[in-house]
């Protein structure tokens, strides 16, 4: 079966109201109802608890408290790199962009500006510059975590579809994380301005920030956006900064520059926070 007819499905399921469902009951205090959904899921997607920071699944009042839990102290050591890996997950793409455009899957690419959200004068800054796409899949640890220093300057809520973001729905949908609903969340560095975008998917009950909060309790349907001119968030690499109340995908993008990606990295490879991502050349 082609990836386009196995996501056909998709297009025509109530992908907002699963959603609203999924997020009303991943934030209630069921007892032992919650308990026994959280034991399951813990069975079925293999999630490695002895890593977590309380591995008690009876203790979590809920499943979001669940699914957002910490890792224990140095479980994920951070290399000494100018980008560090932010997630656990896996890799669904990385690179250089032509341009504007950005390759999500073999055949499909979608612009810069989509993905921001409409801002062509903003994009531009990374025209012809690197691009990371990491995807975060049930069993993943769900905090995001900073790849470098940086100071937020603006944050924008875009309001999407929510189809799934799992491998076979990114070859056989076009623009997925363009189209999908998301948070854009840019900083600044001493190497210039930089993106990390949260990509929401098919019951991800909600994104959420560390200096915000939940993102989209509501959903209006209308662009939203900060800017921060006027407050100084800064964080530092390894921080964290925000994490998905149910999983999905990081799109990450950086201006033209002499980046370096891991030479270990390759699409599909499966990766952890705090190794390392890519180092700026050093010039002669």
């Amino acid at each position: 079966m082609s990836d386009r007819l196995a996501v056909l499905p998709q297009y025509l399921l109530p992908k907002h109201a699963l959603t609203t469902l999924a997020g009303r009951i991943a934030r209630a205090r069921g007892g032992r109802l919650t308990t026994r959904l959280i034991a399951w899921f813990v069975r079925h997607y293999q999630v490695n608890m002895g890593e977590a920071a309380n591995p008690d699944i009876a203790s979590y009042a809920t499943f979001n408290d669940f699914f957002t839990r910490a890792l224990q102290e140095g479980a994920r050591p951070l290399s000494s790199a100018d980008l560090i890996c932010p997630v656990d997950g896996a890799i669904s793409q990385f690179g250089a962009m032509a341009r504007d455009q950005i390759l999500q899957a073999k055949g499909h690419h979608y612009s810069s500006t989509a993905l921001v959200g409409g801002d062509a004068a903003f994009a531009a800054l990374f025209d012809d510059g690197s691009f990371a796409t990491l995807y975060l899949s049930p069993k993943d640890y769900h905090r995001v975590h900073m790849p470098c220093d940086g100071r937020l300057t603006r944050m924008i809520h875009v309001p999407g579809d929510l189809f799934s973001v799992n491998p076979t729905t990114a070859r056989g949908v076009p623009g997925l994380f363009a189209r999908n609903e998301r948070v854009v969340c840019v900083f600044e560095s001493g190497h210039g301005p930089w993106v990390l975008v949260l990509v929401g998917a098919t019951i991800v009950g909600s994104m959420a920030t560390v200096w915000h909060g939940v993102v989209n309790s509501q959903r209006s349907g209308q662009l939203r956006e900060w800017r921060y001119d006027d407050r100084s968030v800064q964080l530092r690499q390894g921080q964290e900064m925000g994490r998905f109340l149910l999983g999905s995908t990081v799109v990450m993008l950086f201006p033209k520059g002499p980046l370096q990606f891991n030479p270990a990295w390759a699409s599909g490879g499966a990766i952890r926070l705090g190794e390392v991502m890519a180092n700026r050349a050093r010039l002669a």
